[in-house]
């Protein structure tokens, strides 16, 4: 058997093991959820959900990553430093979904859980210049690289616990951007960071039946705080060592959504005079909620705008004839994004529309549509 073949091999073995156990275990999170009280009671605005929800998905795809990926990838220094800080980050999690905590006391762990992947090697030692700041391809950072390292992230950690506001939509992202990093592992072969990655789609996706609308269960702050941990630390050291464009624009684009929702919250509320940990009803979730859509079909646009920027990313990393046929399914899959969100707009616009005709027609109230009480 070629070494290609066994890699290839032990890849889907990865991916199932991580799968199965995190599909198996999600009911056992559900049951221990109910009995410690950890249920989402929607309770203002901001939830989308009527009915009180169990949290504590996240342990499930805790348990599928972190022994799928002690059973078949080597742990080394860098790995070790991952796995210790998404146990800190799972275990604040956990507490957070019982008790809930103040947003200050989840960042200090946060940070901690940072400076243990630091401590173990896991850093941002080196940009690329693109060209305009030196003669060489890349610079290093120097004593800037911890506080660099630790502000990515504590800020991709954030950015996926942020966007955990519609059934299946954190996760789902959360899966998009692993399958992305698995490719480009791939391309580059680093079969292990690649192995490390499957691992986590695996668990990512046996989450998804019990998470997607109707949500059986969340996944809560002990899954959305894992996910971005591991995407922002493994990005790292599979991403950012590249001394090229790719180490420069690639991290970015792999967690662009969550990352610009996430910007755009705190300058917004900065702005509205409010603290930037203070939540609201403004993220992008929310707006296409508002503007009408089910769900279901903000879900799609935002898989589907993640699938996009996920595939640029890895056309950067490509060369060839596989680059050509990668930036046709690019533009392929932008124009069916941008012809379904337009069509569910005016769809939901439309249907809004004739439902308050209706009503005037009918007569009922007091002559004032939905939209105007």
């Amino acid at each position: 058997m070629s070494e290609e073949t066994k890699f290839l091999l032990n890849l889907i073995i990865t991916l199932a093991v991580a799968f199965a156990i995190s599909f198996a275990t999600t009911p056992i999170a559900k049951s221990f959820a109910h009995k410690v009280g950890a249920i989402d009671i929607p309770d203002d605005e901001r939830r989308i959900h009527k009915q009180p929800i169990p949290r504590l998905g996240g342990l499930a795809i805790f348990l599928g990553f972190v022994l799928s990926v002690v059973l078949f990838s080597v742990i080394d220094r860098q790995l070790q430093g991952v796995l210790l800080g998404a146990v800190v980050v799972v275990v604040v999690g956990v507490i957070d979904d019982i008790v809930q905590l103040k947003a200050m006391v989840k960042l200090v762990f946060q940070i901690l859980a940072a400076l243990i992947a630091v401590y173990h090697g896991v850093k941002i030692e080196f940009l690329s210049t693109l060209n305009f700041f030196g003669s060489g391809d890349f610079f290093s950072l120097g004593f800037l690289s911890i506080p660099i390292t630790i502000f990515w992230i504590v800020a991709i950690t954030n950015s996926v616990n942020i966007i955990d506001g519609l059934d299946g939509l954190a996760v789902g992202v959360s899966a998009i951007s692993s399958i992305v990093m698995l490719v480009i592992s791939i391309v580059v072969a680093d079969n292990n960071i690649a192995i490390v990655m499957a691992g986590l789609v695996g668990a990512c996706l046996g989450f998804m039946p019990y998470n997607m609308n109707p949500a059986k269960i969340f996944m809560g702050d002990s899954g959305s705080l894992l996910l971005g941990y591991v995407l922002a630390t493994v990005s790292i050291i599979g991403l950012f060592k590249f001394y090229a464009l790719v180490s420069f624009v690639v991290p970015f684009l792999v967690v662009a959504f969550p990352l610009f929702d996430t910007t755009f919250a705190f300058f917004r509320r900065i702005l509205k005079g409010q603290s930037p940990m203070h939540a609201d009803r403004g993220h992008l979730h929310h707006r296409l909620i508002d503007m009408g859509l089910s769900q279901k079909q903000a879900v799609a646009i935002l898989y589907s705008v993640s699938a996009v920027l996920g595939l640029v990313a890895v056309v950067l990393t490509t060369s060839g004839v596989m680059r050509a046929v990668l930036i046709i399914v690019t533009f392929a899959v932008a124009i069916a994004v941008t012809a379904f969100v337009t069509k569910t707009t005016y769809q939901a616009y439309f249907e809004e529309r004739m439902k308050n005709d209706s009503e005037i027609d009918n007569g009922s109230g007091d002559g004032k549509t939905t939209s105007q009480r």
